[in-house]
């Protein structure tokens, strides 16, 4: 619930993956949001909590499948994220030339057609104090926005 502003994470469904990669209902919510205290293929805490469109972008990612183009998602990370690779969206630790980098609170815009990421910056090892595009180039390239 630490994702996401009080008033959506307050009503939001809380769920939980496990390690097979199946989300199992902890909480039903009612506004239509989506809390995830973490996600176990990641090397540390990154609680999330998104809109609808943005929780079937997740399970694509997630299931290594390609999300819906221009379906457009909104999702929270205001507690931020461990850190991650920038180029490959299954990196589980650093190596040498994944563009490892660290997040701290921020927002993303997921599922957009790919020429809305075309303004803003792609590069592998990204300024993360202003908005860029993660994965860039991937079917799950997404805008991060950071918020203080």
């Amino acid at each position: 619930m630490s994702a996401a502003p009080k008033k959506v994470s307050a009503a939001a469904t809380i769920v939980a993956i496990g390690s097979d990669g199946k989300m199992r209902t902890l909480r039903k919510g009612s506004n239509g949001f989506t809390c995830m205290p973490d996600n176990p293929t990641t090397p540390g805490p990154d609680p999330m909590c998104m809109d609808k469109a943005a929780l079937e972008w997740a399970e694509a990612w997630m299931g290594h499948k390609k999300p819906t183009a221009g379906k457009i998602g909104f999702m929270y990370m205001l507690a931020g994220g461990t850190d991650a690779s920038n180029t490959d969206p299954y990196a589980q630790k650093p190596t040498t030339g994944n563009h490892w980098i660290k997040t701290g609170p921020h927002v993303m815009i997921v599922g957009a057609e790919p020429g809305f990421y075309d303004m803003y910056p792609k590069h592998a090892q990204p300024d993360t104090a202003v908005p860029y595009v993660m994965w860039p180039g991937t079917p799950y390239q997404h805008l991060m926005i950071p918020v203080k």
